[in-house]
């Protein structure tokens, strides 16, 4: 699922596409500035910038997206501590939001890691209660 709407660019003009072609031809190395400052990219965004830029440079439209990272219920159960069925009965009561792929449930990890910061506060407070 998308976090933020997509943006579509269309490809570059032939003589942009050729100038970009030319310019990544045998490189991968892309500094990026941003006011004025010099920042280094990991490897893997920057071989996703590179990839961005090869495909406009050869004329093509892209479309730039951000993806939520979607979890399976045995990885999301085991990333919570909790059994798979466990977590299956707190999706079927709602506790947890589900999204469905065909048959499989999904689960969105920023979902699971907001179920156990609420789980952390519970225990907290509880602590608290139980140590007056």
């Amino acid at each position: 699922m998308a976090l933020i709407a997509p943006r579509v660019t269309p490809g570059l003009p032939a003589d942009d596409a050729r100038n970009l072609a030319r310019s990544l031809q045998d490189s991968n190395d892309i500094t990026v500035f941003v006011d004025g400052t010099v920042h280094r990219l990991p490897d893997e965004v920057r071989d996703a910038v590179v990839d961005l830029l090869g495909r406009l440079a050869r004329g093509e439209a892209v479309t730039v997206s951000s993806v939520e990272e979607m979890l399976t219920t045995s990885r999301a159960a085991e990333l919570a501590g909790i059994s798979h069925t466990y977590l299956r009965n707190m999706t079927d009561r709602g506790e947890i939001p589900v999204e469905y792929r065909g048959t499989h449930r999904r689960i969105r990890l920023a979902d699971i890691m907001a179920w156990l910061e609420t789980q952390k506060k519970s225990a907290a407070g509880n602590d608290e209660t139980t140590s007056e």
